[in-house]
């Protein structure tokens, strides 16, 4: 059968499935229009101040609308936060303090974190630099959290737990909202004290409900990826509690200054509308995840997650078995790309990993994995990474190119 009656019989089977897609789409949805209409967000929210970004209005409204969106208290939308990774770093900063102890309890974390935290690197300014404890928390052989050990695991001394909502670089299934919800309620037994942080990169829109709706103390993500909605052209933003907000907030500006900072450089017409496109975009990505997971399983190759799985995050891994493979998977990605689809992507470092990476990305926004791409490490077992997607008929034209390119397993 050709790469294209395959993918013609995949989107047949997957009807239901896509159409299940769209009622959650339209549920998202109905929450950001609520939002923009309770803030009364108009075109003169649209204009920017410059300079040090003092009493810029639209900024203002923007957190609110973000932070009802999110089920917060608070929310710092800022194009100053080059990265997820920038944004978690300025709440880790925030909140912990020499002498405290950080708990991972999904395992180890994604990999631009560990020189954060002092796992790898030189440890120039990071936690462990200033006295900050950490401890880990191991999945289970099925890569699944150990609830028992969790229940053991925080004590008195455990300032703030960390829960990494996405896979990651790992074979583990990301985390669902009822998983996050028991994992703070866990968490709040043992010490009600305790910070609940949630990196939730990859995973907004995902379902009706963010982490912060259901009891954690704060989150963390990138707006290249699903909250932009393929539009924003950088930042992040936290959300959650107030003073967890605000002490996130001055870690990437000053004390003193905190979320009354920061120029928005006339993007604040973008931010709204791409919060706007955000579900619609998700939506998209995860047809595209399905349609993914679906071929690949019937060329043979193991997938993560099954194509008939419920969703978690924007990302769909194949486990491609050699290094040729994942190469020769991103090549055809970036071939049916539209920006850049002459270059062919080659492994090589990239700042934040310890591995070499091979990277599709022809993006609109430089990196913006809300937008289709893929990748991996070049190591064992040679995992491709598929994330984001405008649209899922894109998905399934470049994945017609990716299964010619790397044949059955």
């Amino acid at each position: 059968m050709s790469s294209l009656k395959q993918l013609e019989v995949a989107e047949q089977a997957l009807s239901p499935i896509f159409s299940k897609i769209d009622a959650q789409v339209k549920q998202n949805i109905t929450q950001v229009l609520a939002a923009l209409r309770e803030q009364r967000v108009g075109s003169h929210h649209f204009a920017g101040v410059s300079g040090y970004g003092h009493d810029d209005l639209g900024r203002q409204i923007l957190d609110r609308v973000f932070a009802q969106v999110m089920g917060a208290e608070a929310a710092a939308v800022r194009v100053q936060f080059v990265s997820g990774t920038h944004a978690i770093a300025c709440a880790l900063f925030g909140v912990l303090r020499p002498g405290d102890t950080m708990l991972s309890v999904a395992g180890a974390p994604y990999d631009t974190l560990e020189e954060v935290i002092g796992l790898r690197g030189n440890s120039q300014g990071s936690l462990a630099n200033f006295g900050i404890d950490y401890r880990q928390l191991n999945l289970t052989c099925e890569g699944k959290i150990d609830w028992s050990g969790l229940a053991q695991a925080v004590n008195s001394k455990t300032r703030l737990v960390f829960i990494q909502r996405s896979c990651g670089y790992t074979w583990r299934p990301s985390l669902s909202i009822a998983d996050i919800e028991k994992i703070v309620y866990l968490v709040k037994q043992q010490n009600p004290q305790t910070v609940c942080f949630v990196d939730n990169c990859y995973g907004e829109f995902i379902e009706s409900q963010e982490p912060t709706a259901v009891g954690a103390d704060l989150i963390a993500g990138s707006l290249i990826k699903n909250p932009g909605g393929t539009i924003v052209t950088a930042g992040g933003y936290v959300a959650g509690r107030a003073d967890l907000v605000e002490a996130a907030a001055c870690r990437l500006t000053a004390p003193g200054i905190g979320s009354s900072g920061g120029a928005t450089f006339d993007q604040n017409r973008l931010l709204f509308q791409g919060l706007f496109l955000a579900p619609q975009m998700v939506g998209e990505a995860i047809k595209g995840n399905h349609l993914t997971a679906y071929v690949f399983q019937q060329l043979g190759y193991p997938v993560n997650p099954l194509p008939s799985a419920p969703r978690r995050d924007v990302i769909q891994a194949i486990q491609l078995g050699s290094a040729q493979k994942l190469i020769a998977f991103c090549r055809a990605i970036q071939q049916r790309s539209p920006i850049g689809a002459y270059l062919d992507p080659v492994p090589a470092g990239m700042p934040g990993y310890e591995s070499q990476l091979v990277m599709a990305g022809g993006t609109f926004i430089d990196g913006s994995t809300a937008e289709l791409s893929a990748d991996g490490p070049l190591r064992e077992p040679y995992i491709v990474f598929c994330q984001g997607g405008t649209h899922w008929t894109h998905v399934a034209i470049a994945l017609e190119a990716a299964m010619e390119a790397v044949g059955p397993a």
